[in-house]
């Protein structure tokens, strides 16, 4: 069973930025893997990236199963991390057993929302020895609602003191790597600095120990353009693009062409359509 908790807090103490972005299916972890991405998260998001629902909450268990083994089989190299869906680890024993499908699917650990009121699930998966990586701030599972952007966490004293708690209580749970999602940079520092175990932001700033992003983002497939992210690419573009372009081609004829056919032998042809004929007369 893997030990992430060991592999990541060396890459914080020896200041190793780690990368992190998520993947849904196998050709898509592949690329990941050979740009070596440190960490590909199978995560919820897939819901409203892939699978067209309202929220990540509705993200079932078999979801879940299915693009994480899609996944794995597309990784050598890269820790695959699965989200546990919404009330998938409701109790230490749910937690448990749906981790351990998780792990049985191919992920080397599992990432899980929530502050304290976790502890005793994250105690309960590392007895087992299951990596468990924490996300605290905006928590899209209990906190999304369908057409509204996410809402910044961190800005009053008091969200920020119960972020910062709740990150040191997981860390002395022992999970592996927290991510911190749309809290404000400068608590987000303060919870980097407090804690033994990497940060992971997503628009959560500049100094957190690595950064995630949703691949759909990073690629330009999402109409959406977030703040919080960057689009090194337009896919969305490049495929419209792409998809017109065949359709011109098969309505005008021009595929498929010469070379995207299989001949056959001019004799048989010939005494197809010579037997052909004989049995019509």
């Amino acid at each position: 069973m893997s030990d992430g908790r060991q592999r990541f807090v060396a890459m914080k103490q020896e200041r190793r930025p780690i990368v992190m972005v998520t993947a849904y299916d196998c050709p898509t972890a592949s690329l990941e893997d050979q740009a070596d991405v440190d960490v590909i998260l199978v995560g919820d998001s897939v819901g409203t990236n892939m699978l067209g629902y309202a929220s990540e909450a509705e993200v079932t268990m078999a979801d879940m199963l299915h693009h994480v083994r899609a996944v794995r089989r597309g990784v050598q190299r890269a820790y695959v991390l699965g989200d546990m869906p919404y009330q998938s680890y409701a109790t230490p024993e749910d937690a448990l057993r749906n981790a351990r499908a998780l792990l049985e699917a191919g992920a080397d650990g599992v990432k899980l929302e929530g502050g304290e009121e976790q502890l005793e699930v994250v105690r309960a998966l590392r007895r087992e020895g299951i990596d468990v990586c924490g996300h605290v701030g905006f928590t899209p599972q209990t906190l999304a609602r369908p057409g509204q952007k996410g809402r910044v966490q961190g800005k009053s004293f008091e969200r920020a003191i119960r972020l910062l708690r709740d990150a040191e209580a997981l860390d002395g749970a022992g999970i592996m790597m927290l991510v911190l999602e749309l809290v404000t940079e400068e608590v987000a520092q303060v919870i980097t600095e407090r804690v033994t175990v990497p940060t992971i932001g997503i628009g959560s700033g500049r100094y957190c120990d690595g950064q995630v992003l949703v691949v759909t983002d990073l690629l330009g497939l999402s109409p959406f353009n977030h703040r919080l992210s960057r689009r090194y690419a337009e896919w969305r573009a490049t495929a419209i693009g792409a998809f017109e372009q065949y359709r011109d081609d098969v309505q005008s004829r021009r595929f498929p062409a010469q070379e995207n056919v299989f001949p056959a032998n001019p004799e048989d042809v010939a005494r197809l359509r010579s037997e052909l004929a004989t049995a019509e007369s």
